[in-house]
């Protein structure tokens, strides 16, 4: 793709929604509190084990703790999306920073999801798949009403956008 129609890998504009980190709180929360429970009921019922097991359940919980302090902030600080009507254009990630782009000539569908998490936050992903080997592209953490509008206007932007005869 070259002139105009070009599509160029650049910051993408839009932040989640600030509910978001709250939500990923909740989440790590979660993920967190399931082993570290499960090693301090095993450490607790066997006596052998059991110093092992509660130093491993309290490392859990420290960890998974840090973790909710911190990453769910950052996260936010570093998650981007932004929709145009050439492409779709998300960077996700803390460490490991990914960039995607999908052209909406290359959308095949537009899909909104509502966890239960996110349902009590009133958020939602919406996910956007293409043809790639990568997979789908998705933008979690949006107010669900947004998510809603954002579907519709990907669905209708991608009918009006030709096929890509690349």
């Amino acid at each position: 793709m070259t002139g105009e129609n070009a599509v160029r890998l650049r910051p993408p504009r839009n932040a989640v929604d600030e509910r978001a980190v709250a939500w990923w709180r909740s989440r790590l929360l979660a993920a967190t509190a399931a082993p570290a429970v499960a090693l301090a009921v095993l450490g607790a019922l066997l006596g052998p084990a059991r110093t092992w097991l509660l130093l491993a359940a309290g490392a859990v919980a420290a960890l998974g703790l840090v973790c909710t302090a911190f990453l769910p902030a950052w996260w936010f600080r570093v998650h981007r999306w932004e929709v145009t009507d050439e492409a779709v254009y998300v960077r996700t990630g803390a460490l490991w920073q990914e960039w995607r782009i999908a052209p909406m000539s290359r959308i095949q569908t537009v899909d909104t999801v509502r966890g239960p998490l996110e349902q009590v936050f009133g958020l939602a992903t919406v996910t956007v798949t293409t043809a790639s080997s990568k997979g789908a592209i998705r933008i979690g953490g949006l107010d669900h009403e947004h998510a809603a509008e954002l579907a519709e206007r990907l669905t209708a932007l991608t009918r009006a956008t030709p096929g890509d005869a690349t």
